[in-house]
């Protein structure tokens, strides 16, 4: 991968899903380590946010989603829940929800001429057919093992997306 020169454009991706205490912590997480690792961390800078972030405002990722991160060498130990904001639409280049019904609520709240950086993560994994991450709340372990292969999954193409100057803003 080519490096990051002082001109090389930065990219703010905000990741969302409902409640920002399990799969788009792990996105953050995923998406960043990544980065660090290929040498693109100059490149963009990750959050996360939930559309229901109320729920779990402060609180970190959900213990199972800390344990499968950490067995896989992600850590998502500082990442707190917050809830999306008006300002999110502004600040970041890309909000990408982690699945259709998350999207469909960021393009309400979004006013009409920032909805062109709303998208599904998914989408930068084509390859796999599908356009939403399962929410693994409500099941076991294996769920978020799930989550986090989708993740990388996706983080690969938006890292490439993001390296070659292809992601919309």
């Amino acid at each position: 991968m080519m490096s990051t020169a002082a001109t090389t454009p930065r990219y703010r991706i905000l990741f969302v899903c409902m409640g920002n205490i399990c799969r788009s912590p792990m996105a953050e997480a995923v998406t960043r380590s990544m980065a660090q690792r290929e040498g693109l961390a100059g490149l963009l800078e990750t959050a996360s946010a939930g559309t229901h972030g109320h729920y779990h405002a402060g609180e970190p990722p959900d213990a199972r989603a800390l344990r499968v991160g950490a067995r896989h060498g992600y850590d998502l130990s500082k990442i707190r829940a917050r809830r999306l904001i008006e300002a999110d639409f502004d600040r970041f280049d890309r909000i990408l929800a982690l699945d259709e019904t998350n999207l469909a609520i960021l393009q309400r709240l979004c006013p009409e001429e920032r909805r062109a950086k709303l998208g599904l993560f998914l989408d930068y994994a084509p390859e796999l057919g599908i356009s939403e991450v399962p929410d693994p709340y409500y099941g076991a372990e294996s769920g978020f093992e799930r989550v986090l292969d989708l993740c990388e999954r996706a983080a690969r193409g938006l890292l490439a997306a993001c390296e070659h100057g292809q992601l919309a803003r």
